[in-house]
């Protein structure tokens, strides 16, 4: 299985994208895994949100193959705890998956048709981050996921 993580825009703080690089660098010892950047909407402060969220939506949408499986980082998704996660993922593996794809939308979430084609929602928090911090802080997770499931000594419980 592959993993692919789809985010709008490029990470602009330094402090966000060094800690972003030590994690995108650990992940492939575990697995295939790329970070696809789909570049902001130019002229988007010209849009109305549903017409961002459509314009983001239809650049997701050519990024899929019809065989991915897509989950999409929302408030409103299932949460985990980090084993929990690990289990997931362990499960998509073995269910033959080709491409796992995870995706940070912009600023106002998806469009119906992201949303339509998403096989499930998930949720870092209750808590609000910016979509820069999410990059961050969900390949740190996937990074614990794996030593999770490696049964390396990065998780204490």
């Amino acid at each position: 299985m592959k993993i692919c993580l789809l985010v709008i825009g490029k990470t602009d703080e330094s402090y966000l994208q060094k800690g972003l690089e030590i994690f995108l660098k650990r992940i492939p010892h575990y697995i295939l895994f790329e970070m696809k950047v789909i570049p902001d909407i130019k002229n988007a402060k010209n849009l109305s949100r549903d017409q961002q969220k459509e314009k983001e939506g239809e650049l997701i949408l050519q990024q899929l193959l019809s065989s991915d499986e897509l989950i999409l980082l929302d408030e409103n998704g299932m949460e985990f705890t980090s084993i929990d996660f690990a289990r997931f993922l362990e499960k998509k593996m073995i269910s033959g998956i080709k491409r796992l794809v995870f995706v940070i939308g912009g600023p106002y979430g998806f469009s119906e048709n992201v949303y339509s084609k998403a096989s499930g929602k998930m949720s870092l928090s209750k808590m609000t981050f910016s979509h820069q911090m999410v990059r961050l802080i969900f390949a740190e997770q996937l990074y614990r996921a794996f030593t999770i499931l490696k049964g390396e000594p990065y998780h204490h419980q």
